[in-house]
């Protein structure tokens, strides 16, 4: 059944209960994860962290890769997560947090599998809160401050044009080859180029261990490809590489 977030409301949900567990099957097709800039030093011990260009409006994202295809979550093994790590955007479901008139409000998937008659009551009889709902309130609150200096920071990011496009050259176990592109990461060389105030700036503001953390995450892409040999048909090789702007002017031309 598809995702429904509706806002959440003490009268139309007084007798909502969600269970409390620690499988994530509702992830299970989930490749890509929201990666916020309070998270990124754990997440990237675990996954690899990059940037993508939303192509409908150019803005750009910082995700964590959980598969090398789309709806392939290679840290699901069954309904248990392989990794001491799960990124946030991930732990809020069935809650989401987004803009209610002027103000952020509590969201919640009407027709989340999670909504349960023996879980965790959202409201007490009295009509209050729970300390269960109060916890997911704080955590609601935390995840929304991270991704706003998310926001800054990937905007400190392109304004300093630090980006260089990367691609990774699978080979599988079958002999199948393919090229997994459209993601960024931080150029080292241009960050190292960069004046020493505006790097004390960087310091200070907490952007330049986040970029440092994004680039080394990358080491865990060796983690994908560890994880694969779990599935059907796993990578034997992988490569990456970046993409240089000559090489993809030239295969722009050819298409």
């Amino acid at each position: 059944m598809a995702i429904n977030y509706i806002p959440l409301d003490k009268e139309k949900h007084k007798d909502t209960k969600v269970a409390v567990n620690n499988t994530f099957k509702y992830a299970k097709k989930t490749h890509l994860a929201a990666a916020t800039i309070k998270e990124f030093a754990q997440l990237a011990s675990t996954m690899p962290i990059v940037f993508i260009k939303d192509p409908n409006n150019d803005r750009y994202h910082v995700v964590a890769m959980l598969g090398m295809e789309q709806s392939q979550n290679l840290f699901l093994n069954g309904e248990r997560w392989e990794g001491p790590h799960v990124p946030m955007n991930i732990l809020r479901y069935p809650f989401d947090v987004r803009p209610d008139g002027e103000k952020l409000g509590v969201y919640i998937d009407e027709n989340s599998e999670m909504l349960s008659d023996d879980g965790q009551p959202l409201f007490t009889e009295a009509g209050e809160p729970s300390d269960f709902l109060k916890n997911r309130q704080q955590f609601l609150a935390d995840l929304a401050n991270s991704e706003m200096m998310t926001q800054r920071f990937v905007k400190q990011v392109i304004e300093l044009e630090l980006l260089e496009e990367v691609q990774i050259r699978l080979t599988y176990e079958n002999g199948q080859q393919r090229n997994v592109t459209g993601m960024l990461s931080i150029n080292e060389k241009k960050l190292l180029e960069l004046p020493e105030e505006k790097v004390l700036e960087l310091h200070k503001s907490g952007f330049l261990g986040a970029m440092y953390a994004v680039m080394l995450s990358l080491g865990q892409l060796n983690r994908l490809v560890e994880l694969s040999n779990g599935t059907e048909n796993p990578i034997r090789n992988m490569q990456l590489s970046v993409v240089k702007a000559e090489d993809k002017a030239q295969e722009e031309a050819a298409q």
